[in-house]
């Protein structure tokens, strides 16, 4: 085949690509920086839609504003560019594992319609999805059509991300930069989190860790340790220097050797130029790198997850802050789980002692009515913050009570004491 005259062939205006989409087509997105611009602004100005759906997850974008019975959109995982429209009743939320994804849409959708962002056409014919693999790749092999943005800002990266152009229905070119993950505002907290968090992790160790001010503190004070393997969902750009910094080698995997593996990427250029072909990455789709049985087959796996909440019994509350729905589970419980069930597996969930101005503790005796538990009291390990680590796996309820208070703000910790009381935990 010649896919360079094939390739033009299928190149077309992005009002032309978006004209493939039929009524009643569920559309499906990657997420950010997958997300392809050019195809979703061609969407939003179809006016002939009827009966579809769009499934999106960590949109940087307002949602298209279209009436539901014309475009219902459907978050899997809110972020800044969908929160208030759910919490205007825009956009819907569905519930999920990520590692679920696929599946779930497997289940629930039909008539599928995929638009991704890719990486130039290789000499062979093959797209990357470059930062992304997550859920897209796996349901990109049942799509029904299948809609490409080419733009040589997106990395080639290897791994199960890679569409033929055989594959492909049309595709449109719109080379403009990524979106890139701000920078966040590392405290003097987030250090003080960042190094009990790096006690606890070894030499040999491997790692699942995201992005934030807490996640980039943990990954500097990790610089001096040596032969990390980094088995994630998520690569963040302060992976970069730990790479650097020669922390990482990712020569302990036996399952890929030398290689980290992770779903998707986000953060900044540096971090996408240092993942274009480069062979040290292999993305793979979530439901290999979330699979509770995959994780659990890492011997010393660490997982590092954010928290807004946890009550005396241990439970995290990583999704609702106060009465506002703020995100979603994401993988934090599938990893809770993995980290549990693996050797020398620990899971630790950390998070400010208190909220931003001081006035509100984190720890808390007990979750207001409706408020999600994202990691069980069973599944929960340690639990860090800027005064300390709290082991709670092997601990009784009055235990771990006297564990967190310990790691409250001290300002709180006589009236912790006295709520426990009264509940009997103390």
């Amino acid at each position: 085949m010649n896919y360079e005259r094939e390739y033009l062939k299928k190149r077309v205006q992005p009002h032309q690509a978006a004209a493939f989409i039929r009524e009643g087509d569920d559309i499906i997105v990657p997420l950010i920086p997958g997300e392809p611009p050019g195809l979703l602004d061609a969407l939003e100005k179809r006016t002939d839609l009827k009966g579809n759906r769009l499934f999106q997850m960590l949109t940087a974008r307002p949602p298209i504003a279209k009436p539901p019975e014309q475009l219902k959109v459907i978050s899997m995982f809110l972020s800044g560019g969908d929160r208030k429209s759910f919490h205007d009743g825009q956009v819907d939320l569905l519930p999920n594992h990520f590692s679920d994804v696929p599946q779930l849409l497997e289940e629930i959708t039909s008539e599928r319609v995929v638009m991704a962002t890719v990486s130039p056409m290789d000499e062979n014919g093959y797209f990357s999805l470059g930062t992304n693999c997550d859920y897209i790749a796996p349901i990109a092999k049942q799509a029904k059509t299948i809609l490409l943005e080419v733009n040589q800002y997106m990395p080639r990266t290897f791994g199960l991300n890679q569409i033929h152009l055989s594959e492909v229905t049309s595709l449109i070119e719109n080379h403009q930069p990524l979106l890139e993950a701000p920078s966040p505002v590392v405290t003097e907290k987030d250090e003080k989190i960042g190094r009990f968090i790096a006690e606890l992790i070894q030499d040999g160790d491997s790692l699942q860790i995201g992005f934030g001010a807490i996640p980039n503190a943990v990954m500097e004070s990790l610089k001096n340790h040596r032969n990390l393997n980094i088995f994630t969902e998520m690569i963040p750009d302060k992976l970069v220097d730990l790479y650097k910094s020669g922390a990482v080698t990712n020569m302990g995997r036996s399952d890929y050797p030398g290689k980290t593996t992770a779903t998707f990427a986000f953060g900044t250029r540096r971090l996408y130029d240092f993942l274009h072909e480069n062979q040290q990455f292999f993305m793979l789709p979530v439901h290999e790198t979330n699979h509770i049985c995959r994780i659990a087959q890492m011997d010393g796996i660490v997982a590092i997850n954010a928290s807004i909440e946890v009550d005396f019994l241990g439970q995290c509350n990583s999704e609702k802050a106060g009465p506002l729905y703020w995100s979603s589970s994401g993988g934090q419980a599938e990893f809770g789980i993995g980290a549990r069930l693996a050797k020398r597996g620990r899971g630790i969930i950390c998070l400010h002692a208190t909220t931003k101005d001081e006035q509100i503790s984190k720890i808390v005796p007990a979750f207001a009515p409706g408020t999600p538990i994202t990691t069980s009291k069973n599944d929960v390990d340690y639990v860090v913050t800027e005064y300390g680590a709290a082991k709670l796996r092997g601990k009784t309820i009055r235990e771990r009570t006297k564990e967190l208070i310990q790691i409250a703000h001290p300002k709180f910790r006589e009236e912790l004491r006295f709520e426990a009381k009264k509940m009997g935990y103390l």
